[in-house]
């Protein structure tokens, strides 16, 4: 497929950045969907943390209720729901009243890792940390509640039953790739944050795929970390706000996102700067000509279907500039 064609969608965590709060950076969130929608992104998915301070995204449901309410046309998701820290009914009826307020317009990514650290997912799940093996078969079940016809079942999802919510899988090691292939759904790589299994596990679901009655061949959506600026160097100062926030993670000195510098070297040591950029192995940074050829060059070597692109940007503007850029490379 030209790249020219390739669907273009983006993910979004409602970041705090220094100097900034909660209610700033679910704003801003809102005005990144507007942007993107007017540039003809296909989605905005956001993203299920816990106990991350500086991350506004937990109540993820809420969130896209309220991005959805913002804008009009662009389709918006999770990126994902983290099912085992949920009860599928759950889940199937707060989808199923998004897709009643918006229809046509949500989808459902899962995922199933806890999206936060061991004992607070013990806080989630009331004492059931087993619910991570029990993904497949939650899964399944919440699948039913969608497509349930028998009304003498004696649990069923209202609203939810009856309604076509596209359901996506996640992943960010070779495990949902099987899962996805198996049900024949879309399957979301998370490569912006732990991209060293991205090609294994892509050709995992293109080998493994079974169609399924929402898709008859796969659909491998890779999401990337992305700057785009006027010049390359611009656009280099933007993207180290994304290492030094991977420097904390690396360090455990997590802190809201920081502004740009000028340089890295008084932030890291040879085993740190090593470590961040296998994080950040799929992150693309330049001018539009510079991020045409980059992408072109990974879809030859991924053959991607849909990039997902996700950027901490400190500065709005230039983040909203950024997506300019972006679309401006596939255009």
């Amino acid at each position: 497929m030209p790249i020219e064609n390739t669907p273009l969608s983006v993910l979004e965590l409602a970041v705090v950045a220094q100097g900034g709060n909660a209610g700033q950076a679910i704003a801003d969130t809102v005005s990144v969907a507007k942007h993107v929608e007017q540039l003809g992104y296909r989605s905005i998915w956001l993203a299920e943390h816990h106990n991350m301070q500086h991350v506004a995204s937990s109540a993820t449901a809420v969130l896209i209720g309220h991005i959805a309410g913002h804008t009009h046309r662009i389709h918006v998701g999770s990126g994902g729901i983290m099912l085992p820290n949920h009860a599928p009914l759950m889940v199937a009826e707060q989808f199923g009243t998004l897709e009643s307020i918006y229809p046509g317009r949500i989808e459902l990514g899962l995922g199933r890792a806890p999206g936060t650290d061991q004992t607070t997912a013990l806080a989630l799940r009331r004492s059931n940390l087993n619910t991570a093996f029990s993904f497949p078969a939650d899964v399944q079940e919440l699948m039913s509640y969608f497509k349930n016809d028998d009304p003498d079942v004696k649990v069923r999802a209202f609203p939810g039953e009856g309604l076509k919510i596209p359901f996506y899988m996640l992943g960010s090691s070779t495990d949902s790739a099987h899962l996805a292939a198996h049900l024949g759904l879309p399957y979301a790589f998370a490569a912006h944050f732990a991209p060293s299994q991205l090609r294994s596990a892509v050709n995992i679901y293109r080998n493994e795929f079974r169609p399924s009655e929402q898709l008859a061949e796969p659909h491998v959506m890779v999401c990337v970390n992305a700057f785009g600026a006027d010049t390359d160097a611009e656009a280099y100062r933007l993207a180290t706000s994304l290492f030094q926030m991977f420097i904390g993670m690396v360090t455990n000195r997590r802190a809201p996102l920081p502004p740009p510098v000028d340089s890295l070297d008084a932030y890291w040591n040879e085993e740190i700067r090593q470590a961040v950029m296998r994080m950040a192995a799929c992150t693309f940074i330049g001018d539009r000509k510079t991020l045409r050829s980059q992408f072109a060059d990974f879809h030859r070597d991924v053959h991607y279907d849909e990039l997902i692109v996700t950027s901490h940007i400190f500065d709005h503007q230039a983040k909203l500039r950024s997506f300019d850029v972006i679309r401006q490379a596939f255009s």
